[in-house]
């Protein structure tokens, strides 16, 4: 049986980022690193200059879409929340490992324990 491989997910940052008008964008796309997206920010002089900002870098190269924009700056995720950034790198990590991406449940109404795809849009 082939299976699809999804290269690009879906999220909802808790907080959003708010742009230069004010509007805020919470809805957006990771799509899985490659090896350049790792390899080529260790290049940048920022990177070497401070080893955290690898991670400004690597999530301005892996986010496609941050609700209208889809031009991906590492300006722009400088200007996320501390809530937001720590959500982003928790789903760059969770995308990008080699563990299927499930989260464990237990049902509210009958204590079965099951497991059931990672959604990274909030509920609503």
């Amino acid at each position: 049986m082939d299976m699809e491989l999804i290269t690009e997910f879906e999220f909802e940052l808790p907080r959003g980022y708010v742009d230069g008008n004010g509007e805020v964008h919470k809805r957006g796309t990771m799509r899985l690193a490659t090896a350049a997206d790792e390899i080529l920010p260790l290049r940048d002089p920022r990177v070497k200059d401070n080893p955290a900002y690898l991670t400004i870098i690597l999530l301005s190269r892996v986010v496609t879409q941050l609700g209208t924009m889809t031009n991906i700056r590492p300006v722009n995720i400088e200007k996320l929340f501390s809530a937001d950034l720590a959500f982003l790198q928790n789903m760059y990590q969770r995308i990008n490992s080699m563990d299927a991406l499930t989260e464990r449940c237990v049902c509210p109404h009958c204590g079965e324990k099951f497991e059931k795809p990672v959604n990274f849009m909030r509920a609503e």
